[in-house]
């Protein structure tokens, strides 16, 4: 059975039976998934085995345990998507930090140690994410002016120089663009956001940050909006190949 099979048949809408196949936008409770076993045909010992571990399973995900450092909601879904394209304005995008950035990053927004030690873990444990065989494209917008502001401090612009260059060389799903500050005022300037996409028969959604941390967007014309900032971005950005001459350049001058 197809997934717009299923979804026809239980009253689902297709989306709502994707987030139940993937785990990761949606947890299924024990009346879905009975709801499935039953259309599926599978009964007696096989099924009560199968509904146990519904219940066995239904812990939080390791997300939820940083939602004081991070959001959540969002970052559920990052798990999940296929492919990512991502503009981080003045700072550096999340999963492209060195551990120095993120600490330093999180200092500047008044965490204290123990805050920027919390931060810094749920950082680099997201950037696994860059590892998934499920992640298909990861590619990412880079403004020369987030380099720039950390150029006082040599030892981590060279550090997080190393990781742009190291990532773009090491996987050819990692896609890093160079914005230069000569682009002058451009698409962006509203401030950082990235777009999720996810399995065939999910529809994508987009993330917005703000002061207050953000929010995701579901709504069809406005991930086409961000989508639309996304492409002009990246017409107005150096390509992967001029960027990691720029960042090799950059890192011997360190």
């Amino acid at each position: 059975m197809t997934l717009s099979d299923v979804a026809e048949v239980l009253e689902w809408s297709p989306a709502k039976l994707g987030h139940i196949e993937t785990g990761i936008r949606k947890w299924p409770s024990v009346m879905e998934v009975s709801a499935l076993l039953k259309l599926y045909g599978v009964s007696g010992g096989q099924r009560e085995a199968i509904l146990t571990m519904v219940r066995e399973s239904r812990l939080r995900p390791w997300w939820t345990e940083y939602e004081d450092v991070i959001p959540s909601a969002y970052v559920g879904n990052e798990a999940g998507a296929v492919a990512i394209d991502t503009y981080g304005g003045m700072l550096v995008p999340d999963l492209l930090q060195v551990p120095e950035y993120t600490a330093a990053l999180a200092r500047s927004r008044g965490y204290g140690d123990q805050g920027t030690e919390r931060m810094v873990a749920a950082f680099l444990k997201r950037q696994e994410v860059l590892e998934r065989d499920t992640l298909q494209r990861y590619h990412a917008i880079v403004e020369e002016d987030a380099l720039r502001r950390v150029g006082g401090d040599s030892a981590l612009l060279h550090a997080q120089l190393r990781r742009l260059i190291d990532l773009g060389r090491r996987h050819d799903r990692v896609v890093i663009r160079l914005l230069p500050t000569s682009a002058g005022p451009h698409a962006g300037s509203a401030g950082p956001f990235t777009v999720l996409e996810f399995d065939e028969g999910e529809t994508s959604l987009a993330f917005v940050e703000a002061t207050h941390g953000g929010g995701i967007v579901e709504a069809e014309d406005g991930v086409a909006a961000c989508q639309d900032v996304w492409h002009r971005l990246v017409g107005a950005s150096g390509t992967a190949e001029s960027t990691a001459t720029t960042l090799n350049r950059m890192a011997l001058l360190t």
